[in-house]
């Protein structure tokens, strides 16, 4: 006997209601709730190392720098997601009434999991894309020295750089900054890197 599951579907505002109330995070994917993974320590430094660099970095200039608590909507494929690192330019664009949701990043950086890579790099990306103001995408390898750097060239073009050495300086196009990899990495140990 074959069991049947019941696959539930969720509108935006009531995925929004739920995630007020739940006691872990969750993405929203058109209409379906995606429990997210619990990150690793590493998958952690990493995304606090760029975001503390980015910060500092952008002090003082036009910029807010987000980290992983709030939440992004692209409306052209009902999705939310909470990137692990956004840049705005100027004043953030936010959907309804509420400031924990915002529309309008043109960085992003995502530090990848051996749960989400593809998805990060493939259906993630489109979707990031459709963005107006999204002109700069990072993908961050927590498992060895490796970033992934996809500029917007024209519209629907994009140039990619690869980095793999810890000697290796990621300069953003977006926005004038540079890290190192060995800052970026400060304090990661690659031998933890069994979870996720």
């Amino acid at each position: 006997m074959q069991l049947e599951t019941q696959k539930l579907y969720y509108t935006p505002e009531e995925y929004l209601e739920i995630e007020e109330k739940a006691e872990y995070k969750s993405e929203y994917r058109d209409g379906e709730i995606v429990p997210m993974t619990g990150g690793t320590t590493n998958h952690n430094k990493i995304a606090g190392n760029f975001y503390a660099y980015l910060k500092f970095g952008l002090k003082g200039k036009n910029y807010d720098v987000y980290i992983g608590d709030v939440r992004l909507w692209i409306p052209r494929y009902r999705q939310h997601t909470y990137p692990d690192v956004m840049v705005i330019e100027g004043q953030p664009i936010y959907t309804g009434t509420s400031t924990t949701t915002v529309m309008n990043p043109m960085f992003i950086a995502e530090v990848l999991s051996k749960s989400t890579k593809n998805y990060d790099q493939g259906d993630k990306f489109l979707y990031y894309r459709s963005i107006p103001e999204f002109k700069e995408y990072i993908l961050i390898d927590q498992y060895q020295y490796h970033v992934m750097q996809y500029v917007k060239t024209a519209e629907s073009q994009w140039s990619f750089t690869e980095f793999e050495h810890e000697s290796a300086i990621l300069s953003l196009q977006t926005v004038d900054f540079q890290i190192e990899l060995r800052d970026l990495y400060e304090q990661v140990n690659f031998t933890e890197n069994n979870e996720d």
